[in-house]
């Protein structure tokens, strides 16, 4: 299977820039919904292993592979089975956190997220949702209540007033309400990262809002004469496509299955 041609001039190309100098190009990737399925329980994400093994005959041919989650790392390293991987790094806690040749740097949460932590089951009595506890993030998810949606508005505004109390942010997503400190985003952590290295392409997938600011930084790169590719990883299923991301890419594929295979044919063509 060859790669498949982005549907935009810019997303064009920011692919032949990446295939003409591999060398100083990045490939940057979400996890959940990107390289992972998107499951009920996030405990039980595992990248695909087709995009693992696509990973792994791709990286040693670029600068580098970055993953940036809103996961912490460790855990990133673990459910996608990255710890053998060649040039790759995991940005985790959008940033906050990497990990990188098996060493993990990771600063303290600040005080506001202990402060929630104590709040948050209060809010969320009878509501059906749960907490996924991310260290220095505070995951609600509503996915196995019987109304995911409904639930998730029902909640965005308590949730709102907590996080304003604790000094924190809601950043929303697929049935996701995730409370973590301000000015912390994969753009960001995508942009502290890039400027480590030479300006080179970059391929950025991804699937949900979380994913935006990263877009957003690779759009102002473009402003600035850098080639980069957007990739959106669709819906395949029952869930609901993020079409504010989707209108944004170059390049649409299905979900991780279709991650992996355009990984793949990276990796057959470098």
């Amino acid at each position: 299977m060859g790669i498949p041609e982005p549907s935009t001039p810019a997303g064009r190309a920011g692919l032949a820039a990446l295939l003409a100098d591999p060398r100083s190009a990045v490939v940057a990737l979400d996890f959940d919904g990107t390289l992972a399925p998107i499951v009920a329980d996030p405990g039980s994400a595992r990248a695909d292993p087709a995009a693992v093994a696509a990973l792994e005959a791709l990286a040693p041919h670029l600068g580098a592979v970055v993953v940036v989650t809103g996961r912490p790392a460790a855990v990133a390293v673990e459910y996608g089975g990255f710890a053998g991987l060649e040039r790759f790094t995991v940005l985790g806690q959008y940033g906050a956190e990497r990990w990188e040749a098996g060493e993990l740097s990771s600063p303290p949460p600040p005080p506001g997220v202990a402060a929630a932590r104590a709040l948050l089951p209060a809010v969320l009595a009878e509501s059906g949702a749960w907490i996924e506890d991310k260290g220095r993030a505070l995951a609600v998810h509503t996915r196995r209540t019987a109304d995911p949606q409904r639930v998730l508005e029902q909640l965005r505004a308590p949730l709102e007033q907590l996080a304003e109390q604790a000094g924190l942010m809601v950043e929303p997503g697929r049935y996701v309400l995730e409370l973590r400190p301000p000015g912390v985003d994969k753009g960001g952590a995508l942009t502290a990262f890039l400027a480590e290295r030479p300006r080179g392409a970059v391929l950025y997938a991804g699937d949900d809002l979380g994913d935006l600011p990263a877009y957003a930084a690779l759009e102002r790169r473009r402003t600035e004469g850098h080639p980069a590719l957007l990739v959106c990883s669709s819906a395949t299923t029952g869930e609901a496509q993020v079409t504010e991301l989707a209108d944004r890419a170059d390049l649409l594929v299905p979900g991780p299955a279709g991650v992996a295979a355009l990984l793949e044919a990276l990796a057959a063509q470098l």
